[in-house]
């Protein structure tokens, strides 16, 4: 029986004599650990320490993985138990290790399971390393209709599209590719918050770290580095077609030559995004996220071009901060273009961050004791390939 949901406003928090500080917002990372005590979110296999993230918790595959004919929505009519028996092609063994073939859509029931309380839903997000690889992943919980949501008050299984793009991956139970941050109510973003939280903490920074003036409109906007990317001549990498497999267990294991064709700074200081193909770029600002707030990169907007970037969209409280020591990390972009050919010039803006306010601050922030492998990055392929 799913646990009865008290009356009290934030009933973990004050269970634990910690008031909150705001009603509603992302919840923070002792959160997760009441809920997890509480049976809110739940595992037959122990939880690990590192999976509970500032303002996330990482959801890990289970034993089985099943290739199917297509990507699926379940609706509200249907468990995705009941797609998945109509659409898959075979089942493969995780609890070993298996690959995950370039091209193909795999559904993989997840480790952890929801009993939300009425007032809490929840986003998700490939993890940044599954960006960085190409590895396309979306949340299905049941009856959903749309991707990468979780409604208030959901109780029941979760399921991961898997499908890589660009590599085929070896992986196996355990593993994490994606992450799920979970808000109590919906506290809309504004543009007027967000030009005071850059008043008081410093939002935006140059390459020498040095503040520079925030474009907010609908978010923070963010351009991309065609010209220094902190590289010498470097400015990105695109991703070489008919590459070897990835062992995404493996960390600082490969020869990013293998897999990647670097792409040089030109004098035009300008990159023509081929369609389908892969591409890793970082931005120009140095951006950060207070230990007070979490932001999201807005993946896809027709208004600056067609093309995707950043499929790994969260930025976790601390990001470029750390223990205010760091003036600002430059975001790494997965960038793909759809359909046509287009033109990217240096300082052109790509993106937006849309920053959100926590419940209260994280016991632990970004790059603070938790291990983050991205806190001072410039342009950085994923923690899979060796550096420099």
């Amino acid at each position: 029986m799913a646990p009865q949901t008290p009356n009290t406003l934030f009933p973990e928090t004050e269970a634990a004599g910690r008031p909150a500080r705001f009603s509603t917002g992302i919840l923070p990372r002792q959160t997760y650990r009441e809920f997890i005590a509480a049976g809110r979110i739940a595992s037959d296999v122990p939880f690990v320490d590192n999976q509970i993230q500032p303002a996330s918790i990482d959801l890990r595959l289970g034993p089985v993985a099943y290739r199917v004919q297509a990507s699926f929505l379940p609706g509200a009519q249907a468990p995705v138990r009941r797609k998945i028996d109509a659409l898959k092609m075979h089942e493969i063994d995780l609890t070993g290790g298996a690959v995950l073939e370039r091209g193909c859509v795999y559904i993989v029931p997840l480790l952890e399971r929801l009993s939300l309380p009425a007032d809490i839903g929840g986003t998700a997000n490939p993890k940044s390393t599954t960006g960085r690889l190409d590895i396309f992943t979306r949340l299905i919980p049941d009856y959903a209709s749309e991707f990468e949501r979780v409604r208030k008050g959901y109780k029941g299984p979760l399921y991961l599209e898997v499908s890589p793009r660009t590599f085929s991956v070896f992986v196996r139970q355990g593993l994490a590719l994606n992450q799920l941050r979970l808000r109590r109510g919906d506290p809309p973003p504004s543009d007027a918050a967000l030009a005071d939280l850059n008043r008081s903490e410093g939002l935006v920074y140059s390459a020498d770290e040095k503040q520079e003036e925030a474009v907010i409109r609908k978010g923070l906007w963010v351009s991309i580095d065609l010209d220094t990317a902190d590289a010498g001549d470097l400015i990105g990498y695109r991703a070489k077609r008919h590459a070897p497999l990835v062992d995404a267990t493996k960390i600082n294991h490969y020869d990013p030559l293998d897999f990647w064709e670097p792409i040089a700074r030109n004098k035009s200081r300008s990159l023509i995004l081929e369609p389908d193909e892969f591409y890793i770029l970082v931005s120009k600002e140095k951006v950060r996220v207070p230990p007070t707030h979490a932001a999201e990169m807005v993946a896809y907007d027709s208004s600056v071009g067609e093309f995707r970037i950043h499929y790994a969209g969260f930025f976790d409280p601390g990001f470029g901060y750390g223990t205010n020591d760091i003036q600002g990390t430059r975001a790494v972009l997965e960038v793909r273009s759809h359909e046509v050919p287009f033109l990217l010039d240096d300082g052109q803006i790509v993106g937006r961050l849309i920053y959100e306010r926590l419940t209260e601050t994280p016991d632990r922030i970004y790059g603070v004791d938790i291990g983050s492998s991205y806190q001072r990055q410039g342009l950085a392929l994923s923690k899979q390939f060796r550096r420099g």
